[in-house]
């Protein structure tokens, strides 16, 4: 088969990196001749774990290659992906124009058969505009030719894109016609073999899937920060709770996690959207508007704690922040909870002294020079006053607390992410808060 990507973004690159992995011609295509440029020079826009070897691999192997040329591009191709951007509107909704205009250009272009799939997040009906926008260039050039929409969601977890790509949970493909569902299962042939779901449904139910599921995964987060926020208030242990609650088959241990709030590129907006959809539609999402609300919230709660802890006073205070990024395993700034808590240091008279592994120069294009970025963790607390954990990298999870105490000028850590035990800090003489339990203060010895 051949196939066609349009849009080399996060979803694109690795959609078109993963289908030549199995043995698929595929044509990744933009409109920035400088990505593309780069795309063919080995240089990958973005850091995703493993994608730089599956891209070269299959470049290598000339079953993947890139292009600014839709028009030429298509000629040949069984199935058109729609990977571009659907950046959210100030009132949340999703904006459309770039995904309409790649249809129009497919309808333009096309010469035979084709599937078109969307694969951006797109809001419920988007499939049909997208129908409508290609019929309409056809009938332009007075054409008989014939299509099929399909709609097929990502559900790639940043920092492991590939492997939910390459074994996926379920593979979600909603479809108008018998036609385009045997093109599709074709096209998904290689990852069935392995035992891999797949579901075929209508075109909307599909779309709908897409956000009912990060919206869920939101509100799993959202509700267990809530009860955090509750647990310090009464004296129990979120870490207790979570354990007691994951521990109940009806409801998992995954996504109870309490934190620092979501961020990144989907779950935000796609609650947003499907806030908008249903507002559009008439209908009120009250549950998803909590969500939301407390999300925001959370975000603040570091911040307040370590405001609280010195009295208010955080005027010339040097905090030193472990982690940048939203989550670990990418460099993915977008919502990322670290923005809020920087914001709020630098108004109140703070310094930051950040290190993160990989998100620093995308940090530093959004925040600037407000901040001082330095080479690894430890650099980070010298002189600081106070140690704060926002971002949960591996290589954060056991640091050396001797140095550690050693470097701080003072023995204060706020773990936005619960990593750490409380009881082991506190014997270690440091000053300890997470989320959801009550702070720790250190054991001071005295001699009678």
């Amino acid at each position: 088969m051949k196939i066609a990507v349009i849009g080399t973004g996060y979803v694109g690159l690795v959609t078109g990196a993963c289908f030549a992995e199995v043995g698929i011609d595929v044509t990744c295509v933009d409109i920035d001749a400088k990505k593309i440029a780069s795309l063919e020079q080995g240089v990958i826009p973005i850091y995703e774990p493993g994608l730089n070897e599956i891209v070269s691999r299959n470049v290598s192997k000339n079953r993947l290659s890139f292009s600014t040329e839709l028009a030429k591009v298509i000629p040949g191709c069984d199935v058109v992906f729609i990977a571009v951007g659907t950046p959210p509107g100030e009132d949340g909704s999703a904006d459309l124009k770039y995904v309409l205009a790649v249809a129009r250009e497919i309808g333009r272009s096309m010469c035979d058969y084709l599937v078109v799939v969307t694969k951006s997040t797109v809001p419920v009906g988007t499939a049909k505009k997208v129908k409508s926008s290609i019929e309409e260039e056809l009938k332009l050039r007075d054409s008989t030719l014939t299509f099929d929409i399909a709609s097929n969601p990502e559900f790639l977890k940043e920092g492991a894109a590939i492997e939910d790509f390459l074994k996926p949970d379920r593979i979600i493909i909603g479809v108008e016609s018998e036609e385009a569902e045997d093109v599709m299962r074709k096209l998904y042939k290689p990852f069935l073999l392995n035992g891999h779901p797949i579901i075929f449904m209508d075109v909307p139910s599909a779309e709908m899937t897409k956000y009912a599921a990060n919206s869920m995964l939101a509100t799993k987060i959202s509700f267990m920060n809530d009860i955090a926020n509750l647990c310090e208030i009464m004296g129990a242990d979120v870490n207790m709770v979570r354990r007691g609650i994951g521990s109940d088959s009806r409801i998992g241990n995954k996504f109870i996690y309490p934190g620092i709030g979501y961020g990144g590129s989907c779950f935000p907006k796609d609650v947003k959207a499907l806030i908008k959809t249903a507002a559009e539609h008439g209908y009120d999402m009250q549950v998803l508007k909590s969500v939301e609300s407390v999300n925001e919230f959370q975000k603040s709660v570091m911040f307040n704690k370590i405001k609280r802890h010195f009295n208010g006073e955080l005027s010339g205070k040097v905090v030193a922040l472990w982690g940048l990024s939203f989550k670990p395993k990418t460099d993915d700034m977008r919502e990322a909870p670290s923005l809020v808590i920087i914001e709020k240091l630098l108004e109140a008279g703070a310094q930051v002294k950040a290190y993160d592994p990989v998100a620093m120069k995308e940090a530093q294009h959004i925040i600037g020079d407000r901040i001082e970025y330095v080479h690894d963790e430890y650099e980070a607390l010298i002189d600081a006053d106070a140690l704060m954990v926002v971002t949960e990298w591996p290589e954060f999870r056991s640091p050396n607390f001797q140095v550690v105490g050693k470097l701080l000028k003072n023995k204060v850590i706020f773990d936005g992410r619960n990593i750490y035990d409380a009881k082991e800090l506190q014997e270690l003489g440091f000053a300890y808060q997470g989320i959801g339990v009550h702070e720790v203060v250190p054991i001071i010895e005295t001699t009678n």
